[in-house]
């Protein structure tokens, strides 16, 4: 119990510092409604019979939501901590080095629930959204969370290891977490995108996490028009499962507490 709480009282720290920063929260809590808000305005028909664009869009809004805060904002945060020296200090406490990234997940996973939250909730009173309606779609909706969000924080924190400063974390991360973004079915119908798009965005962890949340908000009949022509939420979850034993591994073995300068 000690070790829950002290990696619990570690969370409840980052969770404090995450509501200060302003911008951090605008950003990260913010934004991804107002897209929703502003995509369901403007393209307001179906996409097949019976599926709204908004339904369709909201579902890669929540995959998206869930890799900006486990991958993106990891990517960017850890550089600027390791930059401004806290990582350094960090190894001076007699504080377990795990204690750090229990925080962190602590932090990721109430800033994702808030978020996909804050989503679901404005989707529903302005667009009408509808809400799974079995408990096997609400469990599949949670496995597919679970299995996304510690496959892009883990890859966060792997990531967090190319960027040279803090100040360049940013330029580094924001690019890429853009174009899968764009190329994993968030904002246009996932078919519709070029097929060298598609393979290239079927190798990371976006496309089927937005692939495993339209199993849960869309007809079982779109699973059709899909590219297996299927959701394969059995695919889903073996991907999604192999990224994080992958990201796991580069997390043990390319993680820097201090930056090059430090030695």
């Amino acid at each position: 119990m000690g070790a829950v709480r002290l990696g619990l009282s570690q969370g409840v720290l980052e969770i404090r510092q995450f509501m200060r920063s302003r911008e951090q929260v605008m950003f990260t809590l913010a934004f991804p409604a107002i897209l929703v808000i502003i995509f369901g305005s403007v393209f307001s028909g179906t996409i097949s019979e019976g599926v709204k664009f908004t339904q369709y869009f909201v579902t890669g809004m929540i995959a998206s939501g869930l890799m900006t805060v486990g991958f993106q904002a990891l990517a960017i945060q850890i550089p600027q901590e390791r930059d401004r020296g806290v990582l350094k200090r960090l190894l001076g406490t007699p504080m377990p080095k795990w204690v750090y990234f229990a925080g962190k997940v602590v932090m990721v996973a109430f800033v994702a629930v808030l978020e996909t939250v804050i989503l679901l909730a404005v989707a529903t009173l302005l667009f009408d959204l509808r809400l799974p309606d079995t408990a096997g779609r609400w469990l599949t909706f949670g496995w597919v969370a679970v299995l996304g969000i510690t496959a892009c924080t883990l890859s966060g924190v792997a990531f967090s290891s190319l960027a040279r400063t803090g100040r360049s974390a940013p330029a580094v991360v924001t690019p890429v977490a853009l174009i899968l973004q764009f190329t994993s079915g968030v904002f246009f119908v996932y078919t519709q995108l070029p097929v060298w798009m598609q393979e290239t965005a079927a190798v990371f962890p976006l496309k089927w996490m937005c692939q495993g949340l339209r199993a849960v908000f869309l007809p079982a009949s779109f699973g059709a028009a899909e590219p297996a022509g299927s959701f394969e939420l059995g695919r889903v979850a073996l991907v999604l499962a192999a990224w994080c034993v992958v990201a796991l591994v580069l997390c043990l073995t390319t993680f820097r507490w201090t930056t090059k300068r430090d030695g």
